[in-house]
């Protein structure tokens, strides 16, 4: 529909020159009669006649449309305009007393077409949200035969009970359980876990996880439409296709305008043929002008004008508008609800707490000591603690603890960097009423050991965005609630919450309840927006009335959303609802221009003033459309962006 607008405009466009160069009233402003010849109103007529079927058909068409479902709208007044000026027009070319009105209906009909595309290309089509789902599997695994022998196979063809071996960095092509092998796993695409879950002999993996160093070998429990992700695709579809639809601002004038035109041009050629006793071409003449009038170009322009000005200005502004009805919505917001990781927090370890214990030189020294050997590690906590110093050591005989840590010499001492799990194994003690405060927040905390003494413990936790804190304590300016949502444990939530200042928040939620959640809060009759990244995201951003997603997250999210914050900042929720209250002020104060310039003009069209010798022609009438047009244009135009 987009390029068919577009095509007709650019025909109906062309055809429109000529059209204006053989108008006498165009001629007669610009001074070009020597352009007129024997017979050029039939050639005008036939211009006008393709401008008029070819352009105007969307419009025709609409009309019969909204007859049908009797919901007169846009494309009804549109229709009724270009229809009453042409056919009246044609009359008067074949020997009715009058004047044509065929420049004022062709460049009608390009304005209109003209904003139709501009609406169009403003509203995103269908979402590609389930498209994206599936792209997180893999097309192929490596499926296991009974020989021992290893074959890839497609994924369609994996049955339950299937063995299959998933390779460092691959994805896991199905949900099902490790038979062999131990590795970490991301799935904080699917779960919103923060940081990769260790995976041994008996757990059970999530078809679209990441997995991390080792090899697994898993059998299959779930396939196709049983398994996990494509319970979320139907979560998504189902929040999706349950979202309500409001009527267009300018549907709605709309309505009443074209009341408005049918009520005003037949009362005009009563009033003329009846009461003042007028001829019929005098009467008819004043009828279309009022028809024609009270359609002007502004309203066809007054909303998609100020969506393609918002849509623009915040793209250059990281804000991008998938779904302009629920762009406007946000303008009514009273809760957020934000998902923790990768939206509040950077997704990304660091560190937090640094507890020097009895002998420490400081905690310069402890986390140079423990950055020094986890230097040539990729695990997550490994790297947090590595970008907290500011250099590392040389070491030597560095050596792993599976699942307990690491050790190595470091300037000729023996140092460990271990879990709680390993000092409860050897029995070493510690008191510190500091560290058991780290352990109730929910951090992780590892402990490090130098020539076997316990020297202190470091903190790590998923890191909160600077920007986070500026934009909850903005919200409250606003008096909108902010709450989180995680599927991280309580003491996490509580930790995070705390630091935010947060209204409330939900935590340890599965990815099939966060759609629930949302609609918990909307229960409480609040108009909710949702903040996510990542796929167990994706049905809470459809379900919410606004679904705003963190841009640098997956595809998915972003695909579900209403609204893109590529910068992943969280300020710019604030921006996009500032945004929101200023372009729909804008879309307000167009239409009342649009519509409410016709309290003057129409009566003025219809004669009120003829007995003062106040005659509204229909060329004055096709300035003021103009002059309303250029007022609605340069009122979009002032439209700004908050920061």
């Amino acid at each position: 529909m987009i390029r068919d607008y577009r095509k007709r405009f650019w025909i109906a466009l062309i055809l429109t020159i000529p059209i204006l160069l053989l108008s006498p009233m165009v001629q007669s402003l610009l001074g070009l009669r020597s352009l007129g010849f024997s017979g050029d109103i039939y050639v005008l007529f036939l211009l006008s006649t393709l401008v008029f079927f070819y352009g105007g058909y969307p419009f025709l068409k609409g009309i019969v449309e909204e007859t049908i479902k009797k919901k007169p709208g846009m494309m009804t007044l549109i229709a009724l305009a270009i229809g009453v000026a042409y056919f009246y027009s044609s009359v008067v070319v074949f020997g009715l007393s009058g004047k044509v009105f065929f420049w004022e209906l062709s460049t009608l009909i390009d304005i209109m077409l003209l904003g139709h595309w501009i609406e169009m290309k403003s509203v995103m089509g269908a979402s590609r949200a389930l498209e994206e789902l599936a792209k997180l599997m893999p097309s192929e695994a490596h499926l296991i035969r009974e020989d021992g022998n290893v074959e890839d196979v497609p994924l369609e063809s994996l049955v339950s009970g299937n063995r299959v071996l998933i390779k460092p960095g691959e994805k896991i092509p199905a949900d099902g359980t490790v038979v062999k092998g131990e590795s970490s796993v991301d799935e904080s695409m699917l779960t919103g876990e923060s940081v990769p879950v260790v995976k041994r002999t008996g757990e059970n993996v999530i078809g679209g996880g990441i997995n991390g160093e080792g090899s697994l070998e898993i059998e299959v429990k779930r396939t196709g439409k049983e398994s996990y992700l494509s319970q979320v695709i139907s979560l998504v579809k189902e929040a999706q296709e349950s979202k309500s639809k409001t009527q267009d601002l300018a549907n709605r004038a709309a309505l009443w305008l074209t009341i408005i035109a049918i009520a005003g041009g037949v009362i005009t050629l009563l009033v003329w043929l009846l009461i003042m006793d007028m001829d019929f071409a005098f009467a008819l003449e004043r009828t279309v002008t009022v028809m024609v009038i009270t359609c002007p170009h502004a309203l066809g322009l007054a909303v998609p004008l100020v969506v393609a000005v918002s849509t623009a200005l915040s793209a250059r502004n990281g804000l991008l508008i998938r779904n302009r009805v629920a762009f406007e919505r946000a303008r009514n917001i009273q809760a957020i609800i934000f998902d923790k990781t990768g939206t509040l927090t950077q997704g990304k370890f660091g560190v937090t707490d640094v507890i020097p214990l009895r002998n420490s030189n400081g905690k310069e020294q402890l986390v140079l000591f423990a950055a020094s050997v986890e230097a040539n590690s990729e695990h997550p906590i490994a790297k947090g603690i590595v970008s907290a110093a500011r250099e590392t050591l040389p070491i030597e005989e560095f050596k792993a603890i599976p699942g307990k840590g690491a050790e190595a010499r470091v300037q000729g001492r023996h140092v460990m960097v271990v879990s709680p799990g390993y000092l409860r194994e050897q029995g070493i003690e510690y008191e510190s009423d500091d560290i058991q405060r780290l352990f109730s927040e929910g951090k992780t905390v590892v402990f490090v050991l130098v020539e076997g003494e316990l020297l202190g413990a470091i903190a790590l936790a998923d890191m909160i965005r600077p920007e986070s804190r500026r934009a909850i304590a903005r919200l409250k300016e606003m008096g909108i609630k902010s709450i989180m949502l995680t599927g991280d444990n309580k003491q996490v939530a509580g930790w995070v919450s705390r630091e935010l200042e947060l209204d409330d928040f939900f935590a340890e939620v599965l990815p099939h309840e966060k759609a629930q959640r949302v609609k918990e809060v909307q229960s409480r009759g609040m108009v909710v927006a949702m903040t996510g990244d990542g796929v167990n995201d994706a049905p809470a951003l459809a379900q919410a009335d606004v679904g705003i997603a963190i841009g640098a997250g997956t595809d998915v999210a972003v695909e579900t959303a209403d609204i893109v914050l590529v910068r992943s900042n969280p300020l710019d929720v604030v921006s996009i609802i500032h945004l929101a209250g200023a372009t729909y002020k804008k879309m307000i104060q167009n239409l009342l221009w649009a519509t409410g310039y016709n309290a003057v003009a129409i009566p003025l069209a219809a004669g009120v003033l003829y007995s003062y010798g106040i005659l509204l022609s229909p060329a004055m009438g096709a300035v003021l459309m103009s002059l309303s047009t250029v007022i609605v244009a340069i009122n979009a135009r002032f439209l700004r962006v908050e920061k």
